[in-house]
């Protein structure tokens, strides 16, 4: 948590830990404490879109994700909550136009193929759908990559194709 200090790392750090125990109105306490210069750092924007995103407040989710690719526009986590809160907001479309130009800009990042796979099935292009999955592949292990896609309901049409890897 580079730039920040005591209390917000503090409070920062509780924050994480009533995250990590489900205790959301515990973890939003601690956050609320935080400075005006604390309330805009990237590891507080990033937690507090965690726990827009646990409460399903995707609205909120949206706009903290957007705050944080502000804050780092050169890391791809704001980029990914940014579109992940559009597809639960139902605007995968949106979703997937706003990942799919980050995908250059961040190659290694295994999380951005993987998701524009789920997009692309959510989207009924289950040919894109599986070349993002075999992309997702290349950056993790493919029985890794097969375990957590069986198990997600986003690309359960691939289901048939998904078997045979």
């Amino acid at each position: 948590m580079s730039g920040l200090r005591f209390p917000d790392l503090h409070h920062v750090r509780a924050a994480e830990g009533w995250l990590a125990l489900g205790a959301h109105a515990e973890a939003a306490i601690e956050l609320r404490q935080l400075t005006a210069a604390g309330q805009g750092h990237p590891e507080v924007l990033d937690l507090r879109w965690q726990l827009a995103a646990h409460q399903n407040y995707w609205e909120a989710a949206l706009d903290i994700a957007r705050l944080l690719i502000q804050a780092e526009p050169r890391r791809p986590i704001g980029w990914i909550h940014q579109s992940y809160a559009l597809h639960e907001l139902r605007r995968t479309s949106e979703a997937w136009d706003a990942l799919l130009p980050v995908a250059k800009r961040f190659p290694k990042d295994e999380t951005i193929p993987y998701n524009l796979a789920c997009y692309a099935c959510q989207l009924g292009d289950l040919g894109v759908a599986r070349e993002w999955i075999q992309r997702t592949i290349k950056l993790r292990s493919k029985a890794e990559v097969k375990a957590m896609a069986v198990g997600d309901t986003d690309l359960k049409p691939l289901l048939p194709w998904l078997a045979t890897l």
